[in-house]
């Protein structure tokens, strides 16, 4: 079954000027996908049309077989490039919030996971790093019970031994019924966990895809060496 569908979907923030044009596309559940391509090729525009937050201008996109609209808004759990919570917020104010508003959160993961990255639950957002807070975020997206994960940039911020943790603990250990889609320039780092691969160019165009693996053993290349190929400058 596809988790996500996209029909002759296309978007324009200016007339006649796409960044996704008439882009086809069937997301099955239960994997991890690399959503990866360069600045301004429409991942992140992507990622919020699935998530609700922005209208295509033409075309569909279903999830779980119903046009985006609330009631897939609760199948999803979205990660947005930047930071959304207010500075003088708690990080436990934040995990309250959340277990109030989510049916579906599951506060004591969220608390151990928290305290196994080394989070001061009782500190406010705006005394954390950047790194700190990517994590806080991370940890309470994977802490719902979603069908759809939708991780923009989830690790840019943070050191490279919290990356490990996180895609090897918090990433990898999720319903396994669900999807993943990671957006992120850090390839070689994600590129373990990953079942998929999609390769978008600018207006959002499908130039390569498929399974991980199949194409590590079909090129001899690493997904890494195979972006830097097909979008080398």
């Amino acid at each position: 079954m596809n988790v996500l569908e996209f029909k002759n979907v296309s978007k324009a923030y200016t007339k006649g000027v796409y960044v996704i044009n008439n882009l086809n596309l069937e997301i099955p559940q239960g994997k991890i996908i690399g959503l990866l391509g360069p600045n301004g090729c429409g991942k992140s525009t992507l990622i919020k049309m699935v998530a609700g937050l922005l209208q295509p201008s033409n075309g569909e996109i279903l999830v779980n077989g119903t046009p985006v609209g609330d009631e897939t808004c609760a199948l999803i759990s979205y990660l947005p490039e930047r930071t959304y919570f207010t500075a003088s917020m708690k990080v436990i104010d934040i995990i309250d919030y959340f277990a109030d508003f989510y049916k579906d959160f599951d506060k004591v993961r969220a608390l151990n996971l928290l305290k196994d990255l080394n989070v001061d639950t009782n500190a406010r957002l705006k005394k954390l790093s950047k790194g700190t807070k990517e994590k806080v975020q991370l940890v309470l997206v994977m802490s719902r019970q979603a069908k759809l994960y939708l991780l923009d940039e989830p690790i840019a911020g943070v050191d490279p031994a919290t990356r490990e943790y996180i895609l090897s603990t918090i990433v990898s250990n999720y319903n396994p019924e669900a999807t993943i889609i990671i957006t992120t320039h850090l390839i070689t780092d994600v590129e373990p966990v990953l079942d998929d691969f999609i390769f978008i160019s600018y207006g959002g165009q499908i130039v390569m895809g498929g399974n991980a693996e199949e194409a590590r053993n079909a090129t001899g290349k690493s997904l890494d060496e195979l972006f830097k190929e097909v979008f080398r400058c």
